[in-house]
């Protein structure tokens, strides 16, 4: 299961994590993020070793202009409250994984 993020949570879930969190900004309208949607689950169900979040960059525009979001879908990993990778665009959950958990 995934987390649903919003600037009330933000910081608790993803910047004081002991886990690596990854962060997924989407928004409704997005084509590529609803194709990337099943990737994040699938991750969220079968990692329990990370945290995965959701971030509707339409209902958090200034979390994602503070993360540099222009294009999405947009995945973070953060690791000790700083990003660590970023993945722009679809990908497989193989090359996901392999390209944010260095």
């Amino acid at each position: 299961m995934y987390i649903e993020l919003n600037s009330d949570n933000f910081e608790t879930e993803v910047l004081k994590s002991e886990k690596p969190v990854i962060v997924d900004f989407w928004a409704d309208w997005c084509g590529p993020c609803r194709m990337m949607a099943p990737v994040i689950e699938e991750v969220a169900e079968e990692r329990s070793d990370i945290k995965v979040c959701k971030l509707n960059v339409d209902d958090e525009p200034d979390l994602a202009n503070h993360y540099g979001i222009s294009v999405i879908p947009t995945v973070l990993c953060f690791k000790g409250g700083e990003v660590a990778a970023k993945v722009v665009g679809y990908k497989p959950k193989e090359d996901l994984i392999a390209a944010l958990l260095v």
